[in-house]
């Protein structure tokens, strides 16, 4: 489990194809603290560290998991977001995070408001995942707050220190991020389906 609220940027440095899978090398500050086996959040999707060396260490992307995110997308030097799982007891200062990415969305707006952002996503109807005004989502791996939900599209609203301290401030309009939609809401929803 996850919070949504990242604890460090860190750096692609190497991406080797195996049969089907991906090894994603990442430099990090927090590397050396690592343990074969953790899981670290990855632009939101948690991975399984399977190997560390010095500043960097390595995990591993399933088709499937690169099928349904936008680490396919990665290239070398990319920056991505990170968050180690959460411990037991700690505060909860983003929103209940899985790192199970739902579906990616592309970027189609960026305002600038005086001092923060305003970011705008659409995402493909084909899997009925659905945002509330004010309710949470994940984008790329960071706990945000919904404006203006709408069917398939919804804004977020970026203040300066999460523009500074994640991959936001490399975003462009056509960027493809990865969502996960709120667990909570997601539940709701089927019972809904179903009732």
């Amino acid at each position: 489990m996850f919070t949504g609220i990242i604890e460090e940027l860190g750096t692609v440095i190497s991406l080797q194809a195996d049969k089907e899978n991906l090894n994603i090398t990442v430099r990090a500050n927090f590397a050396s603290e690592l343990k074969i086996d953790q899981s670290v959040a990855h632009n939101g999707v948690c991975l399984t560290v399977v190997s560390i060396e010095n500043d960097s260490y390595t995990v591993t992307a399933i088709k499937e998991t690169l099928n349904k995110t936008n680490l396919k997308d990665l290239k070398q030097g990319d920056i991505i977001n990170l968050e180690r799982g959460m411990r037991l007891g700690d505060r909860l200062d983003g929103h209940i995070v899985q790192g199970h990415v739902d579906q990616t969305a592309v970027c189609t707006a960026i305002t600038e408001a005086e001092g923060s952002w305003y970011f705008t996503f659409s995402y493909g109807p084909g899997l009925s995942n659905i945002t509330i005004e004010k309710g949470s989502v994940t984008v790329n791996g960071v706990s945000l707050t919904v404006v203006n939900s709408k069917k398939n599209e919804f804004s977020v609203a970026i203040i300066p220190f999460t523009y500074a301290h994640t991959n936001f401030n490399t975003f462009k309009i056509g960027t493809r991020v990865n969502l996960e939609f709120d667990v909570i809401g997601k539940y709701v929803k089927r019972i809904s389906e179903l009732g």
